[in-house]
Protein backbone atom coordinates (compact mmCIF):
# COMPACT_ATOMS: atom_id res chain seq x y z
CA UNK A 1 0.00 0.00 0.00
CA UNK A 2 2.99 1.85 0.71
CA UNK A 3 3.68 2.27 -2.83
CA UNK A 4 0.49 3.33 -3.82
CA UNK A 5 0.60 7.36 -3.59
CA UNK A 6 -3.08 8.15 -5.12
CA UNK A 7 -4.22 5.14 -2.24
CA UNK A 8 -2.28 7.16 0.10
CA UNK A 9 -3.65 10.89 -0.84
CA UNK A 10 -7.15 9.58 -0.94
CA UNK A 11 -6.86 8.18 2.53
CA UNK A 12 -5.06 10.76 3.78
CA UNK A 13 -7.82 13.12 2.59
CA UNK A 14 -10.62 11.02 4.33
CA UNK A 15 -8.91 11.04 7.28
CA UNK A 16 -8.82 15.00 7.28
CA UNK A 17 -12.40 15.53 6.26
CA UNK A 18 -13.28 13.07 9.26
CA UNK A 19 -11.24 15.23 11.60
CA UNK A 20 -13.12 18.68 10.26
CA UNK A 21 -16.70 16.99 10.24
CA UNK A 22 -15.51 15.82 14.49
CA UNK A 23 -14.47 18.92 15.29
CA UNK A 24 -17.17 20.63 13.85
CA UNK A 25 -20.09 18.59 15.57
CA UNK A 26 -18.03 19.01 18.98
CA UNK A 27 -17.63 22.56 18.36
CA UNK A 28 -21.55 22.49 17.60
CA UNK A 29 -22.44 20.19 20.86
CA UNK A 30 -20.03 22.57 23.02
CA UNK A 31 -22.07 25.87 21.94
CA UNK A 32 -26.07 24.40 22.43
CA UNK A 33 -24.70 23.25 25.49
CA UNK A 34 -23.55 26.67 26.60
CA UNK A 35 -25.73 28.40 29.21
CA UNK A 36 -25.82 31.43 26.19
CA UNK A 37 -29.54 30.01 25.35
CA UNK A 38 -31.65 29.93 28.01
CA UNK A 39 -35.18 29.33 27.76
CA UNK A 40 -36.80 32.87 29.35
CA UNK A 41 -40.43 32.43 28.02
CA UNK A 42 -43.10 29.76 28.56
CA UNK A 43 -45.80 30.38 26.96
CA UNK A 44 -49.02 28.55 27.77
CA UNK A 45 -52.13 28.62 24.91
CA UNK A 46 -55.70 27.57 25.48
CA UNK A 47 -58.56 28.04 26.64
CA UNK A 48 -58.14 26.72 30.51
CA UNK A 49 -60.56 26.22 33.08
CA UNK A 50 -59.09 23.61 35.01
CA UNK A 51 -55.20 23.34 34.48
CA UNK A 52 -53.83 26.39 36.79
CA UNK A 53 -51.07 28.23 37.38
CA UNK A 54 -49.06 26.10 40.22
CA UNK A 55 -49.44 23.39 37.93
CA UNK A 56 -47.63 24.55 35.37
CA UNK A 57 -44.93 26.24 37.55
CA UNK A 58 -44.31 22.26 38.80
CA UNK A 59 -44.02 21.25 35.59
CA UNK A 60 -41.59 23.95 34.32
CA UNK A 61 -39.45 23.52 37.18
CA UNK A 62 -39.14 19.94 37.53
CA UNK A 63 -39.36 18.38 34.01
CA UNK A 64 -37.52 21.59 31.76
CA UNK A 65 -34.46 20.58 31.75
CA UNK A 66 -31.51 22.09 29.20
CA UNK A 67 -31.62 25.45 27.46
CA UNK A 68 -33.47 26.42 24.06
CA UNK A 69 -31.75 23.83 21.59
CA UNK A 70 -31.41 20.80 24.30
CA UNK A 71 -35.03 20.58 25.82
CA UNK A 72 -36.19 17.30 24.99
CA UNK A 73 -39.37 18.13 23.72
CA UNK A 74 -41.05 14.61 23.94
CA UNK A 75 -40.66 14.65 27.11
CA UNK A 76 -41.86 18.06 27.98
CA UNK A 77 -45.12 17.43 26.44
CA UNK A 78 -45.42 13.92 28.30
CA UNK A 79 -45.13 15.92 31.65
CA UNK A 80 -48.21 18.25 30.46
CA UNK A 81 -49.97 15.58 29.02
CA UNK A 82 -50.20 14.10 32.74
CA UNK A 83 -52.40 16.58 33.80
CA UNK A 84 -55.75 15.19 34.68
CA UNK A 85 -57.61 17.75 32.57
CA UNK A 86 -55.21 17.55 29.59
CA UNK A 87 -56.53 16.27 26.71
CA UNK A 88 -54.37 17.17 24.04
CA UNK A 89 -51.11 18.89 24.29
CA UNK A 90 -48.32 20.01 21.54
CA UNK A 91 -44.85 21.75 22.58
CA UNK A 92 -43.22 23.89 20.15
CA UNK A 93 -39.82 26.09 20.25
CA UNK A 94 -40.07 29.88 19.26
CA UNK A 95 -36.83 31.53 18.48
CA UNK A 96 -34.97 32.91 20.11
CA UNK A 97 -35.81 31.96 24.38
CA UNK A 98 -39.65 30.87 24.13
CA UNK A 99 -41.34 27.54 24.56
CA UNK A 100 -45.08 27.45 23.43
CA UNK A 101 -46.80 24.86 24.89
CA UNK A 102 -50.75 24.34 23.56
CA UNK A 103 -53.25 22.35 25.61
CA UNK A 104 -56.63 21.19 24.91
CA UNK A 105 -58.79 20.58 28.17
CA UNK A 106 -61.31 17.77 28.00
CA UNK A 107 -64.93 19.49 28.31
CA UNK A 108 -66.96 17.25 30.91
CA UNK A 109 -70.32 15.41 29.14
CA UNK A 110 -70.80 12.71 32.13
CA UNK A 111 -69.84 10.30 35.16
CA UNK A 112 -69.02 6.93 33.81
CA UNK A 113 -70.83 5.23 36.85
CA UNK A 114 -68.50 6.03 39.56
CA UNK A 115 -65.28 5.87 37.88
CA UNK A 116 -64.25 8.10 35.53
CA UNK A 117 -65.84 11.41 33.82
CA UNK A 118 -66.93 11.21 29.70
CA UNK A 119 -65.33 14.11 27.73
CA UNK A 120 -67.51 15.35 24.90
CA UNK A 121 -65.98 12.87 22.49
CA UNK A 122 -67.00 10.15 23.91
CA UNK A 123 -63.38 9.49 25.67
CA UNK A 124 -63.24 8.15 29.53
CA UNK A 125 -60.64 10.55 31.98
CA UNK A 126 -59.78 11.03 35.24
CA UNK A 127 -60.31 13.78 37.08
CA UNK A 128 -62.38 15.67 39.80
CA UNK A 129 -65.28 18.36 39.09
CA UNK A 130 -68.44 19.23 41.52
CA UNK A 131 -70.25 19.88 38.81
CA UNK A 132 -73.83 18.18 38.49
CA UNK A 133 -73.48 15.80 35.71
CA UNK A 134 -76.05 12.91 34.10
CA UNK A 135 -74.06 9.42 34.45
CA UNK A 136 -73.59 6.84 32.08
CA UNK A 137 -73.82 2.73 32.85
CA UNK A 138 -73.02 0.67 29.67
CA UNK A 139 -69.91 -2.30 28.77
CA UNK A 140 -66.50 -1.18 28.70
CA UNK A 141 -67.16 -1.02 25.01
CA UNK A 142 -69.86 0.89 24.92
CA UNK A 143 -68.64 4.58 26.08
CA UNK A 144 -69.17 6.20 22.11
CA UNK A 145 -72.25 5.16 21.76
CA UNK A 146 -73.93 6.23 24.97
CA UNK A 147 -72.43 9.70 24.32
CA UNK A 148 -73.90 9.81 20.79
CA UNK A 149 -77.04 8.15 22.14
CA UNK A 150 -77.30 10.61 24.48
CA UNK A 151 -76.51 13.82 22.39
CA UNK A 152 -79.89 12.51 20.31
CA UNK A 153 -81.96 11.50 23.43
CA UNK A 154 -81.35 14.89 25.19
CA UNK A 155 -82.40 16.96 21.83
CA UNK A 156 -85.50 14.86 22.07
CA UNK A 157 -86.58 15.59 25.53
CA UNK A 158 -85.26 19.53 25.91
CA UNK A 159 -88.71 20.04 23.56
CA UNK A 160 -90.65 18.93 26.57
CA UNK A 161 -88.51 20.78 28.98
CA UNK A 162 -87.09 17.41 30.45
CA UNK A 163 -83.47 16.79 31.21
CA UNK A 164 -81.98 13.40 31.29
CA UNK A 165 -80.10 12.51 34.48
CA UNK A 166 -79.27 9.31 33.69
CA UNK A 167 -78.83 6.37 30.36
CA UNK A 168 -78.10 2.97 31.30
CA UNK A 169 -76.94 0.51 28.04
CA UNK A 170 -77.61 -2.90 29.21
CA UNK A 171 -74.98 -5.76 27.20
CA UNK A 172 -77.95 -6.68 25.08
CA UNK A 173 -77.88 -3.38 24.00
CA UNK A 174 -81.31 -2.15 25.80
CA UNK A 175 -81.80 1.05 26.56
CA UNK A 176 -82.80 2.67 29.83
CA UNK A 177 -83.41 6.81 30.83
CA UNK A 178 -83.74 8.37 33.89
CA UNK A 179 -85.06 12.25 34.06
CA UNK A 180 -84.46 15.18 36.07
CA UNK A 181 -88.46 14.77 36.80
CA UNK A 182 -87.94 11.22 38.70
CA UNK A 183 -89.33 9.30 35.46
CA UNK A 184 -87.57 5.87 34.02
CA UNK A 185 -88.18 5.36 30.06
CA UNK A 186 -87.51 2.25 28.48
CA UNK A 187 -86.59 2.56 25.30
CA UNK A 188 -85.46 -1.20 24.16
CA UNK A 189 -83.47 -2.10 21.63
CA UNK A 190 -85.21 -0.92 18.23
CA UNK A 191 -86.28 2.53 17.13
CA UNK A 192 -85.43 4.47 19.89
CA UNK A 193 -85.47 7.85 18.37
CA UNK A 194 -89.01 6.72 16.67
CA UNK A 195 -90.07 5.94 20.17
CA UNK A 196 -89.26 8.21 22.13
CA UNK A 197 -90.37 11.37 19.99
CA UNK A 198 -93.81 9.97 19.79
CA UNK A 199 -93.87 9.67 23.55
CA UNK A 200 -92.39 13.39 24.16
CA UNK A 201 -95.82 14.40 21.71
CA UNK A 202 -97.96 12.54 24.23
CA UNK A 203 -96.31 13.61 27.04
CA UNK A 204 -96.57 17.72 25.85
CA UNK A 205 -100.06 17.12 24.48
CA UNK A 206 -101.81 14.87 27.67
CA UNK A 207 -99.46 13.42 30.36
CA UNK A 208 -97.98 17.25 31.44
CA UNK A 209 -101.65 18.20 31.66
CA UNK A 210 -102.68 16.18 34.48
CA UNK A 211 -100.39 17.41 36.72
CA UNK A 212 -99.66 14.25 38.05
CA UNK A 213 -96.23 12.69 38.63
CA UNK A 214 -95.31 9.56 36.21
CA UNK A 215 -92.73 7.21 37.09
CA UNK A 216 -92.45 4.86 34.75
CA UNK A 217 -92.92 5.03 30.79
CA UNK A 218 -92.13 1.45 28.67
CA UNK A 219 -91.71 2.60 25.45
CA UNK A 220 -91.57 -1.07 23.89
CA UNK A 221 -95.00 -1.57 22.51
CA UNK A 222 -94.94 -1.34 18.83
CA UNK A 223 -98.19 1.05 18.61
CA UNK A 224 -97.79 2.67 21.75
CA UNK A 225 -96.28 3.05 25.30
CA UNK A 226 -97.39 2.14 28.93
CA UNK A 227 -97.33 4.64 32.10
CA UNK A 228 -97.07 3.51 35.56
CA UNK A 229 -100.09 5.33 37.47
CA UNK A 230 -98.83 7.47 40.16
CA UNK A 231 -99.85 6.76 43.52
CA UNK A 232 -102.85 8.52 44.70
CA UNK A 233 -104.31 8.73 41.27
CA UNK A 234 -107.19 6.40 42.29
CA UNK A 235 -108.23 8.42 45.23
CA UNK A 236 -107.88 11.37 43.26
CA UNK A 237 -110.52 10.09 40.69
CA UNK A 238 -112.57 8.59 43.02
CA UNK A 239 -113.07 11.95 44.69
CA UNK A 240 -114.11 13.61 41.57
CA UNK A 241 -117.01 10.58 41.27
CA UNK A 242 -120.57 10.64 42.12
CA UNK A 243 -121.65 8.84 45.70
CA UNK A 244 -123.37 6.28 43.66
CA UNK A 245 -120.21 5.48 40.92
CA UNK A 246 -118.67 2.70 42.11
CA UNK A 247 -114.73 3.95 43.02
CA UNK A 248 -112.20 3.01 40.29
CA UNK A 249 -109.46 0.04 41.23
CA UNK A 250 -106.12 0.52 41.24
CA UNK A 251 -104.30 -1.18 38.40
CA UNK A 252 -100.33 -1.17 37.53
CA UNK A 253 -100.14 1.02 34.06
CA UNK A 254 -101.71 2.64 32.05
CA UNK A 255 -101.38 2.25 27.93
CA UNK A 256 -101.35 4.75 25.57
CA UNK A 257 -100.95 4.98 21.88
Amino acid sequence: MWDKPRLLNWLANLLYAMSVVLMLYALVFVVVHLPIFPLREVKVNGQLEHVNREQIKLIVAKHLKGNFFTLDLVKTRDAFQKLPWAREVSVRRRWPDQLEVSIEEHQALARWGNIALVNTHGELFQAATDAELPVFYGPGDGVMEVTKSYAGYSQILNKVDIKIAQVTLSPRRSWEIKTDKGLTIALGRIDMDARLSKFTGAYQSTLSRLNLKVTYADLRYPNGFAVRKPVGLAALLNKKLPAKTKPVTPVPAVKAT
